[in-house]
C-alpha cells in the first residue's frame, strides 16, 4: 500500500483562484472585506460548465476547492444576453443562495474589482505593444457585445413577428383595452337585461 496522501484532481477553480488572488493583491481593501469570511466556501455555477468552488483563506485570499458552500452563485441561461446589456443586467441574472452577508460582499467586489489587463501585459511585451493589444481586445469585446445585442434583438423580432411566439407590448395593451371595453359593454348589457326583466 502507498503511504502518499491522495492527490486532488486539477479543477477549473485553480486558474480562477489564481486570477482572483492577483486582483486581491492589487486591491488590499477587497482582501480586507473578504478576510472576516475565512473558512467559508463559495460555489460558482454556470451550466453547462462545471461548478467551481473556492474557499476564503485567512488574509482575504482564496484557494481552489472546498466543501459545503456557504454561498452558491448560479448564472442562469439568460446570463449571456444579460452580459450584452451590461454588468448590472448580468448581476440581476445571477441566482444567489446562502449567506446573505457574504453574498453582499461578493457582489460589491464584483461591481468594483477590475483586472488591469493592459498593465499586466505591459510587463511581458512592453507598454506600446500592450496598449495596442489591449485596444484590439477592447474592440473585439465591443464587437462581441454588439453582435450579441443584435442577435438578441433579431431573435426577439423573429419570435414576435414571424413565429408569433411573443406579443409586442403595444399589441398586448391594445388587446387589454379591447377586453376592458368588452367587459364594460357586457356590464351595460347586463344592467339593461335586469331593467327589462
Amino acid at each position: 500500500m502507498s503511504s502518499e496522501p491522495p492527490r486532488e484532481k486539477a479543477t477549473f477553480g485553480w486558474p480562477f483562484s489564481l486570477v482572483l488572488n492577483r486582483l486581491l493583491e492589487r486591491e488590499p481593501w477587497a482582501a480586507q472585506r473578504l478576510a472576516p469570511f475565512a473558512g467559508r466556501c463559495i460555489e460558482l455555477r454556470g451550466p453547462p460548465l462545471p461548478a467551481v468552488r473556492f474557499t476564503i483563506v485567512p488574509g482575504g485570499r482564496v484557494q481552489a476547492g472546498g466543501a459545503d458552500p456557504a454561498l452558491v452563485i448560479t448564472l442562469r441561461p439568460e446570463a449571456l444576453v444579460a452580459l450584452a446589456r451590461g454588468e448590472e443586467h448580468l448581476l440581476r441574472s445571477a441566482g444567489v443562495e446562502g449567506d446573505a452577508r457574504l453574498a453582499d460582499e461578493v457582489m460589491l467586489l464584483v461591481r468594483h474589482l477590475r483586472w488591469d489587463f493592459e498593465e499586466d501585459l505591459s510587463r511581458l511585451v512592453g507598454d506600446v505593444a500592450a496598449h495596442r493589444l489591449a485596444e484590439l481586445a477592447r474592440s473585439f469585446a465591443a464587437w462581441q457585445t454588439d453582435v450579441a445585442q443584435r442577435l438578441a434583438g433579431s431573435a426577439a423580432d423573429y419570435a414576435a413577428d414571424e413565429a408569433r411566439l411573443l406579443v409586442r407590448r403595444a399589441e398586448l395593451e391594445a388587446f387589454a383595452a379591447d377586453v376592458a371595453r368588452l367587459r364594460d359593454a357586457l356590464e351595460r348589457l347586463d344592467k339593461r337585461v335586469e331593467r327589462l326583466g
